[in-house]
């Protein structure tokens, strides 16, 4: 007999983010009105961060496979194959909306949930990045965020011990209300020793691992699925909270347990907690699932079986036993001092029954919880094309070198060394690039290899034009992967948008997913995990559109590896790809005369794939000294991180081209190299071997950027305006 005290009012049902029509779809699905416990099982299995009923049909559209990939998008990370029997496990997840709410632990326990992800697939996590979006500098809670949201993911990495070996931070007035924290983590296993979290065999226990059931977090998956207002401060309560050496010791004894053959199936406790996470390991198996909470471990007295069916607190598990092996199973938890209870057994019938204190208190279908969530085909509308700013449209400036120190000293280009000093970047002692460069680069231990990663969105580009916007995200990660020497091999994305119910909105989600997928298919980089974080709105003002893309390659010889670093006098300075022309939606428009307008550079696929081909295979034959891509603020900007980055000068010819257009063009599909003296005419020849532009530059040296007729500025003061704007604006160095 079913048991529900508390009367399903609309009210009641509009609170837990189900629409009048979803409600009635319930309805039809189970008979009968639904418990209380029921409907916060429906509210979360059918909210946008777990079902995608937005995003879904676009989704589907991503190319997902590859030579080099094991599993695509539908388990809890996606798998690649790097060679000698291993794998690469990785994934990327927002943690949007709790660290709105409470900065430090909405990022501490975003980076605890991207980890267990991968560990749950039965990888060790070796590195991790993170990509950050606040609000304006001005905006009287920026500051507060920044340094919560830092701390956050410093506090919860450094102490569970993987190192963060890069990211994005960026400031913008439409991240006022709404700061974006997407989290990474990445993960090495043996290619025979991957876990899945589909259910298998009838009568298997099911046991819960890890830390106790707390109130923590409760609805935080359906407050993650609406847009905020002026009552945001209410949601306190639905934010996770986090204990990364509880998530340490998880990790230990997960890994342990798995080699003992006895897990059959394993899911973390994520979104929705246990609810999605015993509803996905069933449905996937084409089994149903009983579960007694009077079994589950708690660390509050009198929890509902509402509060325990939503919770969403930290460091848990599930997993299906091979029942054999309990008592070797159970020693191993409790060896590591984490709670192991076996808390219910698969079933045959394809029912999610749900027992609380002798009393059914939910009894649903299994496969339609999550078959039957609404798919919506949102109305949209495309986006408006952009106006395309011709070069002599835009005002030069008086002074370039001036300038230079205004845009590298600026909050979205100054140094982000104040964010990385708070982070472990050397732990377990594999780092071979740490932030600053073009990518993060890990070594495999044991091996020559190594594997690199780089996370890219312009949001800027996206919001002018999200079809460019999406292939330029996707290019500028392979561009970054390849500056490096490795060889790109596939992506995880985190899709930040508005709300999809805005026609507008979902017009610029479904023509970045166009952009992203042409150019994933255009460069054989496919999609193999990812994420979707709608309703990024406060107040009906939306965030940028930021499909955040982070790319992974394999870099065969660690010791081929490019940096960005000026090495040697003398050096002579290559352009692959030649001079550009483009401003609109340039660094150079918004920094210095304060505009954002225009069509963002196109995006050459074929030109982006045959310039990156010959530049790695440069770096590769130990032709190239140095390299780093061309992106936001052109030639001059990534000519001033290579001369910081080597504290050594340059001196740069700009014959027959205009000055600040050539400084400043951000045309894509173009690297900047350097070589040794004597080498440059051959690497020229090499290029129009393979109809790729080069363009003599010039030479290293010297303690100034000499830029011939459009000034010379020292190494010195650039380095000073770059890294001077973070440690002002919060107020001193981290602590």
């Amino acid at each position: 007999m079913l048991r529900n005290d508390i009367p399903i009012t609309p009210e009641l049902v509009a609170s837990h983010g189900l629409k009048p029509d979803e409600y009635r779809k319930i309805l039809d699905l189970i008979g009968r009105e639904p418990t209380f416990t029921e409907l916060g099982i429906f509210s979360a299995m059918w909210n946008e961060h777990c079902s995608y009923k937005s995003s879904k049909k676009w989704l589907k559209t991503l190319p997902t496979t590859g030579d080099k990939v094991i599993i695509g998008p539908g388990e809890n990370a996606g798998v690649i194959d790097i060679g000698d029997g291993q794998v690469a496990v990785f994934k990327m997840e927002s943690h949007n909306h709790p660290s709105y709410i409470e900065p430090y632990q909405g990022a501490a326990t975003g980076v605890g949930g991207i980890l267990r992800d991968v560990f749950t697939m039965g990888a060790r996590p070796i590195a991790a990045m993170n990509a950050l979006r606040f609000g304006e500098p001005e905006h009287p809670k920026t500051r507060h965020l920044v340094a919560g949201v830092v701390a956050g993911i410093g506090g919860y990495g450094n102490a569970f011990g993987v190192p963060t070996v890069g990211g994005e931070v960026n400031f913008h007035p439409r991240y006022n209300g709404n700061c974006l924290v997407n989290a990474f983590a990445l993960g090495l296993a043996d290619r025979d020793g991957i876990f899945l979290s589909e259910a298998k065999g009838v009568g298997l226990p099911v046991v819960y691992l890890g830390a106790k059931t707390g109130r923590d977090g409760v609805g935080g998956a359906t407050m993650a699925s609406a847009e905020f207002d002026d009552t945001i401060e209410e949601k306190r309560p639905t934010v996770q909270v986090g204990d990364p050496f509880t998530e340490k010791r998880l990790l230990e004894a997960c890994l342990e347990l798995m080699k003992t053959g006895a897990v059959i199936a394993i899911q973390d406790m994520g979104a929705a907690g246990l609810t999605c996470s015993a509803v996905e390991m069933g449905a996937k198996g084409d089994l149903g699932i009983e579960l007694d909470l009077d079994k589950v471990p708690a660390r509050e007295e009198n929890m509902s079986a509402y509060e325990m069916m939503l919770s969403e607190s930290q460091e848990r598990m599930l997993m299906v036993l091979e029942p054999s092996k309990k008592a070797e199973a159970e020693a191993v938890f409790r060896k590591w001092e984490l709670d192991f209870a076996v808390v219910g057994v698969t079933t045959d019938d394809l029912r999610f029954r749900v027992k609380h204190h002798g009393d059914v208190v939910a009894d649903l279908p299994i496969k339609d919880l999550g078959d039957q969530a609404p798919e919506y085909d949102r109305p949209w509308v495309a986006p408006k094309t952009p106006a395309t700013i011709a070069p002599d449209e835009v005002p030069a400036v008086n002074d370039i070198g001036k300038a230079l120190l205004q845009i590298v000293g600026s909050p979205d280009h100054s140094s982000r060394r104040w964010v990385y000093e708070q982070y472990d970047t050397l732990v377990q002692g594999n780092s071979a690039q740490i932030p600053g460069g073009d990518a993060g680069v890990v070594r495999v231990e044991g091996t020559k290899k190594a594997l690199a990663m780089s996370s890219d969105v312009t949001p800027r580009y996206c919001e002018a034009d999200p079809y460019e916007g999406g292939k330029q995200a996707i290019a500028e990660a392979w561009r970054n992967i390849t500056a490096v020497g490795a060889d790109p091999i596939a992506v995880t994305d985190n899709l930040n948008f508005g709300n999809p119910e805005k026609p507008e909105i979902m017009g610029q989600f479904v023509h970045a997913i166009k952009g992203l997928g042409e150019a994933c298919r255009a460069l054989d980089f496919p999609v193999v995990s990812g994420n979707v974080s709608l309703y990024n709105e406060t107040n009906g003002q939306a965030i940028l559109p930021t499909p955040t893309i982070v790319g992974v390659g394999l870099l065969p010889d660690v010791d081929a590896m490019a940096t960005v670093a000026f090495k040697t006098d003398g050096d002579e300075i290559l352009l692959v790809g030649g001079h550009g022309s483009h401003l609109g939606q340039s660094i150079y428009l918004r920094e210095l005369f304060g505009r954002e307008d225009g069509a963002p550079p196109p995006v050459d696929l074929q030109l982006e794939k045959r310039n990156g081909d010959f530049v790695r295979a440069a770096i590769r034959a130990g032709t190239v000294t140095a390299c780093h891509d061309l992106s936001d603020g052109g030639l001059a900007v990534t000519l001033a991180e290579m001369a910081m980055s080597g504290n050594r000068g340059a001196t740069v010819a700009l014959d027959g081209v205009t000055p600040h257009v050539a400084l400043f063009a951000e045309d894509q599909a173009r690297y900047c190299v350097t070589v040794p003296a004597g080498s440059a005419d051959a690497f020229v020849s090499a290029g129009r071997r393979a109809g790729v532009e080069v363009v003599r530059l010039g030479t290293v040296g010297g303690s100034a950027l000499n830029l011939g007729s459009a000034g010379s500025i020292s190494v010195a003061s650039l380095s000073t305006a770059h890294e001077g704007w973070f440690e002002t604006f919060m107020g001193g160095k981290a602590a």
